[in-house]
């Protein structure tokens, strides 16, 4: 009977003490708690239900701004991007997504900046433009939109501008074999094989010192989709819509879009 009681006392006491840690570590995420729910649900749901498995190792910085850049092809590529990482990574998403009520508690979280689709407002260049000076993570889809071809669509000058105006250092990272569907719903339970790829840091130090005119934007728009298509073993094309797959071609346009669905 003793045994019991001291058996079932042990019990109790592991946990407490796991309990503990759980409300510990939410707590103290940097983020606050509800990160930290987003971030264990995030990295449960995507390792148990799509194998997900990484190429390279993670080089977001610990603190500090970056941007970091991926291709688009399913609407659960943010949450790949993030991967449960302690800091979130705030995108750029279409406003009627980002007013969708369980979905806006989520962009919230995670600290999303809402973009009209007609692309006429400026205020979230400069919302995100604000967050990268401030020393966040700012997650950008630089097609602008669900491209579901091989090859990626030409690059929205608008990330270049971001970068050279914050000279926040830019992070590719591209997603293989995202699941896809019908509707916007389906990816969610259309469960595969996932794999991310992550790249070094893109130096973009030679052009912060050069005015910035839709030229130089170009150019360097194109030189985040050659090492974005470099990482995925695709092809890309420029602004101005020549295919390439040489990193040292240039090209064409402006500002940050909507990313779309």
């Amino acid at each position: 009977m003793e045994s019991n009681l001291f058996a079932q006392g042990i019990l109790i006491l592991f946990a407490a003490v796991a309990v503990l840690i759980v409300l510990r570590q939410a707590l103290t995420w940097p983020s606050g708690w509800r990160a930290w729910l987003l971030s264990v649900t995030n990295r449960l749901y995507l390792r148990g239900c799509f194998h997900l498995r990484t190429s390279g190792a993670r080089p977001f910085p610990s603190e500090g701004p970056a941007i970091i850049i991926a291709n688009h092809s399913s609407p659960l590529d943010p949450m790949f991007v993030w991967l449960g990482d302690r800091r979130v990574i705030g995108f750029l998403m279409a406003q009627e997504y980002y007013d969708v009520p369980i979905v806006h508690w989520i962009s919230e979280t995670m600290q999303s900046i809402p973009v009209q689709r007609d692309g006429k407002d400026l205020a979230p260049s400069r919302a995100a433009l604000r967050r990268l000076k401030g020393g966040d993570l700012l997650g950008v889809f630089p097609e602008g939109r669900l491209n579901c071809e091989r090859d990626l669509l030409p690059g929205n000058p608008g990330v270049a501008w971001l970068a050279l105006r914050s000279q926040a250092p830019v992070y590719p990272v591209y997603i293989h074999n995202s699941p896809g569907g019908t509707n916007m719903v389906e990816p969610f339970y259309n469960f595969c094989r996932v794999r991310m790829t992550y790249g070094e840091k893109i130096d973009l130090s030679d052009y912060y010192d050069k005015k910035l005119t839709q030229e130089l934007l170009h150019d360097v728009t194109d030189l985040l989709m050659s090492h974005l298509a470099e990482l995925g073993g695709v092809r890309w094309t420029s602004c101005v819509g020549h295919t390439n797959s040489d990193p040292d071609n240039t090209a064409v346009s402006s500002t940050v879009t909507a990313q779309q669905d």
